[in-house]
């Protein structure tokens, strides 16, 4: 049995926490080609599947990435599902899952090719400090905080960025400074192992990208009903019966000490393997029974 994982073919070499999932693999008797998502020529239906896994570069290449998603799927079986990959490649996942009830940041959807003053949408929500991301993004690109002492270089930002694609604002959760990002990973939608990411001092972006940390904990249980919740959720919007393969939910702790997820990485998620000996095996488990 042969599978390819796909990636990018600019990878940092630090990147090394799926060679766990790799000897997994190997010990399963699962063959496998890591091949870079947009390499031309690949015969994608000689694989069993094709698992996404460090296909990292596809944000400034959205259209182009579900394009290619939509063409792998009529030729081999691609996990997640087609569906669940699409949709959330696109931050709007979030609004249609807070709309089913599932917690996330206060937000203003701002749409590309508007206007925006951040300063009256401050003024209106009564926050002190905002925090703005692209609809479509991963590793803190073009994300910014500000205060009201900057918000004109958040205009800026806003009025540059709405050129070509659409933001969120949110209100700056400070939490995030000295307690970070708290993330479960989910195998077969069942809880695998959860990790702490937290940023260096005085920095808001917990990615391996800027000197962040991470280590294993105990999630709170407030987390995992809600994780769970919007896992479930995210198949029925989207008509899909069988559990997801994977998934990452990340949160952020409100200041009322309320969670709310941040994230659910459905598509391509660091899995933090180094954390935990046994999740390779469990993912290997729950994709041998789809083959």
């Amino acid at each position: 049995m042969k599978i390819a994982l796909a990636t990018c073919g600019n990878l940092p070499e630090w990147e090394q926490d799926d060679r766990s999932l790799h000897r997994a693999l190997e010990t399963a008797q699962i063959t496998f080609d890591l091949i870079p998502w947009d390499a031309a020529g690949v015969r994608w239906s000689d694989y069993a599947a094709c698992l996404i896994r460090t296909t990292w570069d596809y944000m400034e290449r959205r259209d182009e990435f579900t394009a290619w998603i939509q063409e792998v799927s009529e030729k081999t079986q691609v996990l997640n599902p087609p569906e669940v990959l699409v949709w959330n490649t696109h931050k709007s996942y979030l609004r249609a899952l807070e709309k089913e009830g599932v917690p996330i940041a206060p937000t203003e959807w701002l749409p590309q090719g508007q206007t925006a003053r951040i300063s009256n949408l401050m003024r209106d929500r009564g926050w002190s400090r905002g925090f703005l991301k692209p609809q479509v993004g991963a590793t803190a690109r073009e994300t910014l905080r500000f205060n009201r002492d900057t918000v004109g270089a958040a205009q800026a930002h806003v009025e540059r960025v709405l050129q070509t694609e659409s933001l969120m604002l949110q209100p700056y959760l400070q939490s995030v400074e000295a307690e970070g990002e708290i993330s479960l990973l989910f195998f077969d939608e069942t809880l695998s192992h959860a990790v702490r990411k937290v940023p260096v001092e005085g920095d808001y972006r917990v990615q391996d990208d800027f000197g962040a940390s991470d280590f294993a904990i105990e999630p709170p249980p407030s987390t995992l009903d809600i994780a769970q919740h919007a896992l479930v959720t995210s198949r029925r919007l989207l008509g899909i019966s069988e559990k997801l393969l994977y998934g990452r939910a990340d949160f952020l702790r409100m200041d009322d000490g309320r969670y709310v997820i941040n994230e659910l990485e459905l598509v391509e998620p660091s899995l933090f393997f180094r954390h935990s000996e046994s999740a390779p095996h469990r993912l290997v488990d729950a994709l041998r029974a789809r083959l």
